[in-house]
């Protein structure tokens, strides 16, 4: 644990299961090229160096799973777009993560919500959990005054 603890990420806001959460994080560039455009890519920056930066991807979503501790703690979020579920499974202190906002506080009374999987768009709303919901826009007014 002493050697993970470097890697931990101190910005990371508190969430739970079934709280509406927007992630921010980079896309390597592999992913979306073919093999023959990396070949070509790998050349490139061997000649001229990094220069590019990464593009940057949003996933918003209600988190449906935490798990894990440390460095290999991992949460997965749920979407659907279009009448289509996508799920995203991310490493919680990824250094490819470049933010996470909570939108929404979930009031769920499972720690996995595998059971959204099975149900239309307007079944799988989740209610809102006022008192946290609350608690948060009054910490957000007092680091404002300050």
């Amino acid at each position: 644990m002493l050697v993970e603890q470097k890697y931990l990420r101190q910005d990371i806001p508190d969430f739970r299961v079934g709280d509406t959460v927007r992630v921010t994080f980079r896309l390597f560039k592999e992913e979306l090229m073919t093999s023959e455009e990396q070949k070509k890519q790998q050349k490139q920056q061997q000649k001229e160096g990094r220069k590019e930066r990464e593009p940057i991807a949003v996933f918003e979503g209600v988190v449906i799973r935490k798990r894990g501790e440390g460095t290999s703690s991992t949460f997965t979020i749920r979407k659907i777009a279009q009448g289509i579920g996508t799920e995203r499974t991310f490493f919680l202190h990824s250094p490819n993560i470049v933010k996470i906002e909570v939108l929404k506080r979930g009031k769920v009374r499972r720690a996995r919500l595998y059971y959204l999987r099975g149900l239309s768009t307007k079944e799988a709303r989740i209610k809102e959990d006022r008192k946290r919901a609350m608690q948060d826009r009054m910490a957000a007014k007092n680091a404002s005054n300050q």
